[in-house]
């Protein structure tokens, strides 16, 4: 009798302590969710009615690579979702969800490379021929890498994120002065950006590094998010930094999916974010193309080859 009566007691408590554990999961997603709306709606009304328009609904058909890892495809553009408009950044965020790291790819726009169905280009191009699904497909013919899902940011977003998360700027460290056709000055020395100086910062290339140092002026800067935002109180701010995002990016991602891997991005006990950029050294040469212009004609071999030892190391 005694032992029935303890165990009702146990099975009480432990009723009691289910009930207590649902209340809190249930509160948490309650605020994560009311504090992505907030992001969303505090965007929205900074779009026109138009620019909320004219989202192009995209197919993609990717998948996880042959290593198990999460690869997202990131294109970044200032066309506002028009279809016909090529990729200005193109980068691969490798994602590992077993060990919660990130690595990061950048893929010069002027790779020269073979379109599917459409012969020898500018990489950039396959996106206004084809889409998401065109530059995944191309990817996966030169460099034999699959990708799941895509994400093209509209820089407005990058600025409206970079100024929610940084109230006091982004401290970077600005090599030179830039100028041309940023529509802005910026000194050189350390200092700290808000969200348009940073997006003149990570897109200028008027100088003598071209394209190459405005590749490395954008890894730079996602490290430096990166490390400037790590830590419990980023964790907590995620829901509405991504639903301030949210209104500039099409994807095909959840946004679950989107807060889940950017917690293990901005987590502090992950460490430095590694980064790759094709073409590799000595691995190109930069002739001119009629109809093409200046491109980088690449060993695809040998950057392929890059590629999987930068994933799998």
């Amino acid at each position: 009798m005694r032992s029935e009566k303890h165990q009702k007691k146990k099975k009480r408590r432990w009723t009691s302590i289910l009930l207590v554990f649902l209340l809190l999961i249930g509160g948490v997603a309650g605020y994560a969710y009311y504090e992505f709306k907030q992001g969303v709606n505090q965007s929205l009304k900074k779009i026109n009615k138009d620019q909320k328009e004219t989202k192009v609904v995209y197919t993609f058909e990717g998948k996880k690579d042959q290593y198990g890892d999460t690869n997202i495809l990131l294109l970044g553009s200032d066309a506002r979702g028009k279809e016909k408009a090529r990729a200005d950044t193109i980068m691969i965020a490798h994602y590992n969800e077993d060990k919660g790291t990130f690595k990061l790819t950048s893929i010069m726009r002027d790779s020269y490379v073979e379109i599917p169905d459409h012969g020898k280009h500018k990489i950039n191009s396959a996106f206004a021929r084809g889409g998401p699904e065109l530059m995944r497909q191309t990817i996966k013919q030169n460099f034999d890498i699959d990708l799941q899902y895509y994400a093209i940011v509209d820089f407005q977003g990058f600025v409206q994120l970079i100024d929610e998360a940084f109230p006091n700027g982004v401290e970077i460290d600005v090599e030179k002065k830039m100028e041309k056709n940023i529509y802005m000055t910026l000194e050189p020395g350390l200092q700290r950006l808000n969200g348009t100086q940073m997006l003149g910062y990570v897109r200028f290339r008027h100088d003598a590094m071209g394209d190459f140092g405005r590749v490395e002026r954008q890894q730079k800067a996602v490290k430096a998010i990166r490390d400037q935002l790590s830590g419990f109180q980023t964790i907590t701010k995620l829901p509405k930094l991504v639903g301030v995002v949210a209104p500039y990016v099409n994807t095909n991602m959840k946004t679950s999916d989107m807060i889940f891997m950017a917690k293990d991005f901005f987590s502090d006990k992950r460490g430095n974010v590694e980064t790759l950029r094709i073409p590799v050294e000595n691995s190109f040469t930069e002739p001119r193309i009629e109809g093409e212009g200046a491109v980088l004609d690449i060993d695809i071999e040998k950057n392929k080859e890059a590629l999987h030892q930068f994933i799998t190391k």
